[in-house]
């Protein structure tokens, strides 16, 4: 399988430049699904200013597979990125990483493809069990699958929902959570991400019957 080869090449210890520009990349669907609309934002690091974003929307190619979101997904999101003028350092993927059934979701899918850095941020489970992180921001707990550590449910804000977090490529888990946290302000979700979920939503707006994909 495809996604069985492609994670021998998930790289989890960290292997980034000195960071500059963060991506946060979010893709939503709309006309029932026929539609992938794909949205990725460029934000400063540390200032965490938006400097470039993209969007691309193309008739989706892929059916709604459990497991293989990522080849839905990425299509639309390579062609949004291909339209930036700034090369992030780091992409903040709204999705999973290694917290996936074959660890690989679609922040390791990007980045091998694009031999980039990678996290998987997440609004929800899709894998794992794990106990409830402490209540104050930057508590966690690890997500475990069958005894294997496959990420990190992060809280983002204290006494909120807390948010997924997993290696996606070339940064390890410890990393991710700081990097996490380095791009979080006053909202739950990373501002990458939380910019990237907004441009998707406007993108949507010209089509109709809209679901802004989770």
């Amino acid at each position: 399988m495809i996604q069985d080869r492609l994670r021998e090449r998930v790289e989890t210890t960290d292997r980034l430049p000195v960071l500059q520009h963060v991506a946060g990349v979010d893709v939503g669907f709309g006309a029932h699904g026929r539609v992938t609309c794909a949205a990725v934002v460029v934000l400063s690091y540390p200032a965490l200013r938006v400097v470039d974003q993209a969007v691309a929307c193309q008739p989706t190619t892929f059916p709604y597979v459990p497991g293989l979101l990522s080849f839905r997904e990425l299509p639309a999101v390579l062609a949004a990125i291909e339209r930036l003028n700034i090369r992030p350092d780091l992409y903040l993927c709204d999705g999973q990483g290694l917290a996936h059934p074959r660890r690989f979701g679609l922040a390791c899918h990007l980045g091998v493809l694009l031999n980039a850095p990678a996290i998987g941020v997440a609004k929800s489970r899709l894998t794992g069990r794990h106990t409830e992180p402490p209540l104050e921001k930057g508590g966690w707990a690890p997500l475990l699958d069958d005894g294997e550590v496959i990420g990190a449910v992060l809280r983002t804000r204290s006494l909120v929902k807390p948010v997924y977090v997993s290696v996606g490529h070339r940064v390890s888990l410890p990393t991710a959570l700081r990097l996490t946290l380095a791009c979080t302000t006053r909202y739950r979700l990373p501002e990458p991400t939380r910019q990237a979920h907004r441009l998707a939503a406007v993108a949507q707006k010209f089509h109709k019957n809209v679901t802004i994909g989770i």
